[in-house]
């Protein structure tokens, strides 16, 4: 859900301490481009992952950091049997009331923020070659393309995104349409981005960007330890 994203410039500002450190990598694209197929390939290459929307999950899962802020402001019908945010209904009234979604945000945001800082910390002393923060609203944000060394964009056509939300989330097209609205444009995106990986749908040749990629980033690891 968008508005669980955080693009806190105060989270950048932590963030930047690090740079020039470890190289950090900002990973973003529309909803159903590919960017947790490209984080995990990342990962299997050795890169430290950090995912903003899997952390906006965690504390809005049961018993999750953010559970009992939620259900303060918004009322217990806002969570689920289960204990978790409803987030369809979540979704819906986020969507319709920008109040309710500055709201949210001061709830969950601080939480993110808290957690990616601690997870990037951690595996910069776990010895990650470089760091990858999978970020959906990375370009709305704007003030990570300050911190970022390198702003990779996972691209692919509208109607494919769109298609694979449908089936993915078993969201209708209108549903998946609005979250788009939410999100910058393919072109914004496209735009701001230093490397552009294509999903198309072929994993050997996303697998062959992302090696490439992954190359790319150890010179710019290299390019900080020679200068160091």
């Amino acid at each position: 859900m968008a508005s669980l994203h955080t693009n806190s410039h105060s989270e950048q500002s932590d963030l930047s301490s690090l740079k020039g450190f470890i190289p950090l990598i900002g990973l973003t694209g529309g909803i159903g481009s590919g960017k947790t197929a490209v984080s995990d390939l990342l990962g299997k290459l050795g890169a430290g992952i950090i995912d903003t929307d899997l952390i906006a999950h965690q504390i809005t899962a049961p018993n999750g950091a953010a559970i009992d802020s939620i259900k303060n402001e918004f009322g217990s019908n806002f969570i689920d049997n289960t204990g978790a945010l409803n987030r369809d209904r979540m979704r819906t009234l986020v969507f319709a009331d920008p109040a309710a979604r500055k709201q949210l945000e001061a709830i969950t945001h601080p939480l993110i923020r808290q957690e990616t800082i601690r997870q990037a910390k951690a595996l910069t002393k776990e010895g990650a070659p470089y760091l990858v923060f999978v970020v959906p609203l990375l370009i709305e944000s704007k003030s990570w393309q300050g911190v970022a060394d390198l702003l990779v964009v996972v691209d692919c056509p509208k109607d494919l995104q769109i298609q694979r939300v449908m089936q993915r989330s078993n969201l209708s097209r209108d549903e998946v349409e609005k979250i788009l609205q939410a999100q910058s444009s393919r072109e914004a995106r496209l735009q701001h981005a230093d490397f552009i990986l294509e999903n198309q749908g072929n994993l050997a040749d996303l697998e062959a960007e992302v090696a490439q990629l992954h190359q790319k980033i150890l010179q710019i690891q290299k390019d900080q330890l020679s200068s160091s």
